[in-house]
């Protein structure tokens, strides 16, 4: 039986455009009525707001109100005991300390005679001042001759004294019986009244000013803060006089919850409506999506097939996920064969597998170096190769730390190059230092001499006192002495160059660095002297050990000495002369080699340490390129400069050893 395929299916005819205009005209009017609602919410607010103040306003001058009535009534009760012309008794004086609390508003009390004259004050009061007069302020003559006349209480101008305050009076006549006794003055301080008047909750929500009739604000009351549009004038009565209380609310903290509710309804349906036009285009793109990761997909497989590189995925627990070809031909297991093997790992070589494991576990704690880490391994049939690993964390695409991938690079022949540079430069160097002995040889041979010529007089005169029959034996026992002193030097001399001129693996210990510079010394300071030559040493001590080898330092030593013994050729004898000194600078141990010959030119600088390139008619231009050879080795380093009197200074920097 043969099934017919299924016919393709047609595609689904796309919807209208108003369609999808719908959501976006729905969430249009979903954020028009939420704008509508939150600016209804503020205008009510507002109203709201405006109603508490004309309220608070008009409680504030109630209270003010009752406050001046309550004072005026006090002042007259007090009047006929002030006035009777008596010593105040201790009521009286107790009442009148009472009518001067700070909370009445009240700053001063005088009690005036029938003719306006002074009798009395509270606080005390100088003849020399009248009433309404202070710092030079008009009288208020007019506001006691009115209440005298009405025979009620009358308020005067309000006047500017000293200290930036406003006062104004309260008279108050006085009557016994019909008989005008006199009158009593409550002084007031605009500035004192409103701030005891003015509890602190009204002053938390306004400010409280009072202005005259030129529209100066005389007395105010406000702390720091921003005010708003919102404000209340009214006339100040009492005690009038144009004087008009201003009333203006702070800014009101701004109420957050309404405003973060339609923000977050904003952004809601701005989301929504991003949301629907994100699915639209992805729905659009979904399949030229899957096209282009499939053609990434091949274009990644086949970049990694062509890689030499090897590359290997592994999980936290360090079992392989993924190996690239490039890694299976190096070590000539199959990736299926390696995919999910957990160590110890079948290229691991045998006889580095602790070292290897270490390793392994010193990658999975996060502590690889960023250097890579070179490791020992093994391929399929047997063979050893060295592979440079680097390691670097396995990120997926939400972040997350899932395991290490690591890259893999056959590094046996590059090993094998090195070693080889290695081992010509150890011989480059055995043999500069044999050319260096060959052009000391006369000199040496000179030094030699001289103990042998020395050893073959003391044996010839021991011969002679033999021959004679005289043997003394004091005398025999000295000469045998100078003979072994002479045979020690010779022996010192011969050791010194065989250490010198030997070659031996570089072998790096603790060393004084003046103890070598001695001893290099000790190699050229005969041929100094035929030179006519002075060494001077300026050696610090103590100095820290570094960690070098003697041998290397000492070959550095020789030929920056005879460099400078060189240099010096056409120098008079008498200024000859090559300065060794030591120091210890920035955490490197510093020797200098400092001549006084014709220093180095200018075009000679930039290749004086090239390999090959030399001033001198017989020289191999190899010394200065393996002394700066030598430098690198020990991670230090050779330089050189001029000599403020004329001539050469070469330093040579080392590490002080932990």
């Amino acid at each position: 039986m043969i099934l017919n395929p299924l016919p393709p299916s047609s595609p689904s005819t796309p919807p209208p455009g108003w369609y999808w205009s719908l959501p976006y005209a729905a969430m249009a009017l979903f954020i028009a009525t939420m704008a509508a609602l939150l600016w209804l919410t503020y205008r009510q607010d507002t109203e709201e707001q405006r109603a508490t103040l004309i309220n608070d306003v008009l409680w504030m001058e109630q209270n003010l109100s009752f406050q001046f009535d309550r004072n005026s009534s006090q002042l007259s009760q007090l009047g006929p005991a002030l006035l009777s012309g008596r010593t105040l008794d201790s009521t009286t004086a107790a009442r009148l300390k009472n009518a001067l609390d700070a909370d009445t508003g009240l700053i001063r009390i005088l009690w005036l005679n029938q003719d306006g004259a002074v009798l009395g004050a509270g606080p005390p009061y100088t003849d020399s001042h009248l009433v309404g007069e202070a710092a030079g302020t008009f009288p208020s003559s007019s506001a006691y001759r009115l209440a005298r006349s009405m025979g009620r209480p009358v308020y005067s101008d309000a006047y500017a004294v000293i200290d930036n305050q406003t006062q104004f009076e309260a008279h108050i006549p006085v009557f016994d019986g019909g008989r005008y006794l006199g009158s009593v003055v409550g002084v007031y301080s605009l500035n004192s009244l409103l701030s005891r008047q003015v509890p602190w909750w009204f002053s938390e929500r306004y400010r409280v000013a009072v202005t005259n009739t030129a529209g100066t604000e005389v007395a105010a009351k406000s702390k720091v803060s921003p005010l708003s549009s919102l404000n209340y004038e009214m006339a100040l009565e009492p005690p009038g006089h144009g004087l008009t209380l201003s009333i203006t609310a702070y800014k009101n903290e701004v109420r957050w919850i309404p405003l973060l509710l339609m923000g977050s309804l904003g952004v809601l349906a701005t989301a929504i409506v991003w949301s629907l036009w994100q699915l639209r285009r992805h729905m659009q793109r979904r399949q030229a999506a899957e096209q282009a990761l499939r053609a990434e997909h091949a274009f990644r497989k086949a970049m990694e097939d062509s890689l030499n590189t090897g590359m290997r995925a592994r999980d936290l627990k360090g079992r392989i996920t993924y190996v690239n070809p490039a890694f299976c031909r190096m070590v000539g297991w199959s990736a299926e064969e390696l995919v999910g093997r957990h160590p110890p790992m079948p290229y691991w070589a045998p006889e580095s597998l602790e070292q290897t494991l270490a390793v392994h576990e010193m990658v999975l704690k996060g502590n690889a170096p960023v250097q890579g880490i070179e490791v020992r391994l093994m391929r399929r049939n047997g063979e050893r190769f060295d592979a440079l690993m680097i390691e670097a964390p396995l990120i997926d695409s939400d972040g997350k730390h899932i395991g290490w991938m690591g890259s893999m690079v056959d590094v046996t022949e590059q090993n094998k190059a090195q070693e080889l540079a290695r081992q010509q430069q150890e011989r480059l160097q055995a043999t500069a230092r044999l050319v260096t002995m060959g052009e000391m040889a006369s000199t040496l041979a000179h030094e030699l001499n001289q103990p042998l010529a020395a050893i073959s007089s003391y044996n010839t005169g021991c011969i002679n006192l033999i021959e004679q029959g005289q043997l003394p034996r004091q005398e025999l026992l000295g000469i045998l002495a100078k003979i072994g002193k002479q045979a020690q030097r010779a022996g010192q001399i011969i050791r010194r160059v065989h250490a010198f001129v030997r070659r031996s693996e570089p072998k790096f210990e603790p060393v004084d660095l003046n103890t070598i510079l001695r001893e290099a010394v000790g190699l050229v300071e005969a041929d100094a002297q035929r030179q006519g030559v002075s060494i001077g040493l300026d050696l610090a001590s103590p100095l820290p050990p570094v960690a070098a080898d003697p041998v290397m330092i000492e070959q550095v030593a020789v030929n920056l000495i005879r460099n400078g013994m060189d240099a010096m050729a056409n120098t008079p004898r008498a200024e000859r002369q090559v300065s060794l000194r030591t120091r210890h600078q920035d955490g490197m141990l510093v020797f200098s080699v400092a001549d006084r010959g014709r220093g180095i030119p200018p075009e000679v600088a930039g290749k004086l340490f090239a390999p090959f390139f030399t001033t001198k008619e017989e020289g191999m231009g190899m010394g200065l390129n393996i002394c700066r050879s030598i430098a690198e080795l020990h991670r230090g380093r050779l330089s050189f400069e001029a000599h403020p009197a004329g001539g050469t200074i070469f330093n040579f920097s080392l590490p002080i050893a932990p």
